[in-house]
């Protein structure tokens, strides 16, 4: 047995420094070298002052919580009590035929052509109702952002054309060049309209 044993403990403890201290030490030092603005956690800032990281979504909503109408509004989330809390990052967990999320979907779409100002038939892209898998997805479809351009273009007192020009300028292509879809950064594009001059 302790023949056996000994080897055993040794390797245990080898596999233990390696897979626990050398490897994670290891990617950490290269994120920290080839991805030092990934590493730190994305995060954008203006003025000096940290206002998101371009990673992770959040809300454009006022202190009572309801959605401000001058701003681009992210997909829905699923992670904690109110949404977008990085700490609870999931999703619903509810799958296509489940009547709550049949009857959420049905809600959302419900709100969101209210809020867009859009006739009750018209079709509302699936990101727009549907909350991502981590709950926290930054990202929106360019047909989203482009179906929120008119409302956002009046709320500020734009042409819908500097709006639409805008979104179509905030686009970034498939990661890797052919995994998911083309999308737009919600952060990012409402620090453009944000903008000085704008």
């Amino acid at each position: 047995m302790r023949r056996q044993l000994l080897p055993a403990i040794k390797v245990m403890a080898a596999l233990l420094v390696l897979c626990c201290g050398i490897y994670p030490t290891a990617v950490w030092a290269v994120g920290l070298v080839a991805f030092k603005h990934q590493a730190d956690g994305s995060f954008v800032s203006v003025k000096g002052r940290v206002v998101g990281s371009s990673l992770i979504g959040q809300n454009f909503t006022d202190k009572k919580g309801n959605a401000l109408p001058q701003y681009f509004q992210p997909r829905p989330s699923a992670a904690g009590a109110s949404g977008y809390d990085a700490t609870a990052s999931s999703g619903s967990n509810l799958g296509p035929s489940n009547p709550v999320l049949i009857k959420t979907v049905a809600e959302r779409a419900k709100v969101y052509r209210s809020f867009n100002g859009l006739p009750p038939n018209t079709p509302v892209p699936v990101d727009a109702v549907t909350a991502s898998g981590s709950g926290l997805d930054p990202d929106i479809s360019i047909a989203n952002a482009l179906l929120q351009a008119p409302r956002v273009a009046k709320a500020r007192g734009l042409p819908t054309a500097a709006v639409v020009a805008l979104v179509r300028s905030h686009v970034t292509g498939r990661p890797l060049g052919f995994l998911g879809e083309r999308s737009v950064n919600v952060l990012e594009l409402n620090l453009a309209l944000d903008a000085p001059g704008r």
